[in-house]
């Protein structure tokens, strides 16, 4: 059926995010890895997704990794170098059905207050007709209950919503209600699954 709204993620979808890549450019590779799994840099983010206070969650970290303590607080003093830059054609397939009178909503694993900072630095994440922030909500995805708030503001539920995002367990989890998703690769193929749903035609994916 075609779905009557899509729901876009942020990262990896609209926005790049990858927090490896700033890393890598100051340290060899190896080394980040270690440090990624010394600290749980990820794992730290999930709680600032969860709503727990950004800075504080970061100092935090960093204070119980002493030799590794500057390094960990770059999450918070360079992190939109981490969530950069956007992803352009991704954001003309989302005007694009918003201009078809498709509404589009985020779903995103976010924190509170760097999604406040992503807005200062991306004023398209204002374009939603409505926005899912995990940091608000406290509870981030894969977790049913995120779906299920959407489901619930927007009176929309299984095949009426279609998914993006570049997690496959966050698709599962989708999919899994109902909903119609797709593993986000890149625009193009996103592109294209708009179109197969009868979303917008080819021309309007360009």
């Amino acid at each position: 059926m075609r779905p009557k709204a899509v729901v876009f993620d942020i990262g990896n979808v609209l926005v790049t995010w990858v927090p490896e890549r700033m890393y890598d450019q100051l340290m060899p590779r190896s080394t980040r890895e270690a440090l990624f799994a010394r600290a749980d840099l990820h794992g730290m983010n999930d709680r600032v997704d969860r709503g727990e206070p950004w800075r504080e969650t970061i100092y935090a970290t960093a204070a119980k990794h002493p030799e590794d303590a500057h390094l960990i607080r770059l999450w918070h003093d360079r992190w939109i170098e981490m969530a950069s830059p956007l992803i352009a054609h991704s954001w003309r397939l989302l005007r694009a059905l918003r201009a078809k009178g498709v509404p589009v909503f985020a779903l995103t694993n976010f924190g509170r207050e760097t999604f406040a900072y992503a807005r200062t630095a991306y004023p398209e994440l204002d374009e939603f007709d409505q926005r899912f922030i995990s940091g608000h909500m406290g509870v981030i995805k894969p977790e049913p209950e995120i779906y299920a708030m959407l489901e619930a503001e927007t009176g929309l539920s299984g095949p009426e919503l279609f998914f993006a995002d570049d997690r496959a367990e966050n698709i599962a989890a989708a999919t899994s209600r109902g909903w119609q998703g797709q593993v986000f690769v890149d625009p193009a193929g996103l592109a294209a699954e708009l179109v197969r749903l009868g979303l917008l035609s080819e021309v309007e994916t360009i």
